[in-house]
């Protein structure tokens, strides 16, 4: 329920700040007066999209705040899944906009989204203007009325998940289809391109060791010739590091006796002569394995250029990657060979959801129609009082098929007399029984999804004493069990019945013209009205009259 408005800078408005009450409340006032700046603002509240021309000219900034309680709505999930601090009694709702066109919104000091502001709004408030009587036309808020009242939020919600399931088998399966097709006709290019690949033996990492044995076989006459270098000055005869150095540790050995140092000596050439030993060996068996092998050389280079040819035709870098096209190309055929088992594994998957779905969708439909014959029957109650003795409102439900909504497509059928035929509402309703009709379905539907706040703008357009009266007492009885209605009214008829009543009135002051909004005493509500029946020459009749209509 809203509490608290705070208004401040914002159009002609200055400064605002009013409270506002659980019940039936006006809002009255002369046209232009500024009421559609009060709606403006708590719209900008429920998350639409501002204007910084809103702010006050002569102002950088403007502030709109309302104060909620929620203590009545279970609502505190809301507030832990998007980690805001909860206070059912006292929710702060801040929207801030600057000259400069930046816009800031909070909830209970935290910053929030947009769209979290625009969430949160909705289940708030529900702000019922005149273009909002287009709504009857729309087949989306019909079925919305009838699901509110089915209660089948929970059927709803499964065959949703079903249908869901369902599209996304039946865009695989077309997928499937698709890719089948396209490589059905490509079957003998990827056939061949299989058996080229396969044709070629590749081996992982074969690439980098031919290229190394291709570089090594291209200069082996440089190697050896650098081997029988380092062989001969390690091994060569009477010249050898190998023989010098076998030749040193003998002579030191000789004197080891008379010179104690020498065994040290000798150990410490022992361990070069055998590592020096070990490194000629290897260097004379590599010299003796270097040989000069054209035909070779010419077939590692035929194996690298096949290789590299194969890299180029299928556009990779690696052999590895030419293992992996392989593969790929093995799995596309396998699928073509398969094909036929795989359409109908989805097929019947496919066909297993539909029937679920459909299954589904017949149990949405008879909860909805016996929620249609519920709301005709209610209907008609509430139109009859509201001067329609004759009306007929009916709810047509015919088999569109499956659809994300179900299967169902919903018309409001309407007459208000015997002698006109039964035809949507939005195409034979005037405009004060569309006001009626949508009253109707608010009312019902209040009761049923227990918004805290309903607000209507100049719902009683076109209709005016008695049957603006008989919707006054509506909003009156919308307003019990601790739900909030406001109606913004011309009419003294509904203005009489409100539990509060706030007059908006324009004002010359040093600034300019602002807009000011206050609430009605006993006094101010009669004069008020008076004025509302007579004009602004208050008669002692009028004043009378007032008091009758306020039961006073």
């Amino acid at each position: 329920m809203l509490k608290r408005l705070y208004i401040k800078n914002f159009t002609l408005i200055d400064e605002l700040d009013i409270d506002l009450y659980p019940g039936f409340s006006v809002i009255t006032g002369e046209t232009g007066a500024g009421k559609s700046i009060i709606l403006g603002a708590i719209a900008l509240l429920l998350g639409q999209r501002a204007d910084s021309k809103a702010i006050k000219q002569g102002a950088d900034r403007c502030v709109i705040e309302a104060g909620f309680d929620l203590s009545h709505y279970d609502m505190q999930a809301f507030f832990n899944d998007n980690d805001i601090e909860y206070d059912q009694g006292d929710c702060i709702i801040r929207r801030e906009l600057t000259a400069a066109g930046k816009s800031r919104a909070f909830i209970n000091d935290t910053p929030i989204q947009l769209t979290l502001l625009k969430e949160l709004g909705e289940q708030l408030v529900d702000v019922h203007s005149q273009h909002q009587n287009l709504l009857l036309n729309k087949q989306d808020f019909q079925l919305s009325v009838v699901d509110i009242i089915a209660d089948d939020t929970k059927e709803f919600t499964q065959y949703q998940q079903t249908y869901a399931q369902y599209q996304a088998t039946a865009r695989k399966l077309d997928t499937l289809k698709e890719d089948i097709e396209r490589n059905r006709q490509n079957l003998d290019f990827l056939q061949f391109q299989y058996d080229e690949l396969t044709q070629a033996n590749l081996v992982e990492d074969e690439q980098e060791e031919l290229e190394q044995r291709s570089d090594m076989m291209s200069h082996s006459e440089e190697i050896k010739s650098a081997l029988y270098e380092a062989d001969n000055a390690l091994s060569a005869e009477g010249t050898g590091i190998v023989g010098s150095l076998r030749t040193a540790i003998s002579a030191l050995k000789g004197i080891d006796r008379v010179l104690p140092d020498a065994i040290e000596l000798t150990e410490r050439l022992d361990s070069s002569y055998i590592e020096l030993k070990d490194i000629a060996q290897e260097i004379n068996a590599k010299l003796e394995d270097t040989d000069f092998d054209p035909a070779e050389l010419d077939a590692v280079n035929n194996r690298l250029d096949r290789l590299y040819d194969l890299e180029k035709k299928y556009h990779v870098e690696t052999v590895g990657e030419l293992i992996a096209k392989r593969d790929e190309l093995k799995q596309q055929l396998s699928h073509i060979e398969n094909s036929d088992e795989a359409l109908a594994e989805i097929q019947q998957e496919m066909t297993k959801l539909q029937a679920q779905a459909q299954k589904e969708a017949d149990a949405l439909t008879k909860l909805r129609t016996k929620a249609a014959r519920q709301i005709e029957k209610d209907m008609q109650a509430r139109l009859i009082p509201l001067g329609m003795p004759n009306v007929r409102f009916t709810i047509q439900i015919a088999a569109d098929g499956l659809g994300r909504n179900g299967q169902d497509k919903i018309a409001f059928l309407f007459s208000a007399n015997t002698s006109t035929p039964l035809q949507p509402v939005s195409q034979v309703a005037s405009g004060g029984e569309i006001a009626r009709v949508m009253l109707s379905l608010k009312a019902m539907i209040s009761g049923a999804v227990k918004l805290p706040t309903i607000i209507f703008d100049e719902i009683d357009t076109g209709v005016s004493g008695k049957i603006a009266e008989k919707m006054a007492e509506i909003m009156q009885e919308m307003g019990q069990h601790g739900r909030q209605v406001i109606s913004i009214t011309h009419l003294p008829q509904i203005a009489a019945l409100g539990t509060t009543h706030y007059r908006v009135e324009k004002e010359e002051t040093a600034q300019g013209t602002v807009s000011r909004m206050k609430e009605l005493t006993t006094e101010g509500c009669i004069t008020e009205i008076a004025q509302m029946l007579s004009g602004s020459d208050v008669s002692e009749a009028a004043i009378q009259n007032a008091k009758q209509l306020l039961r006073l």
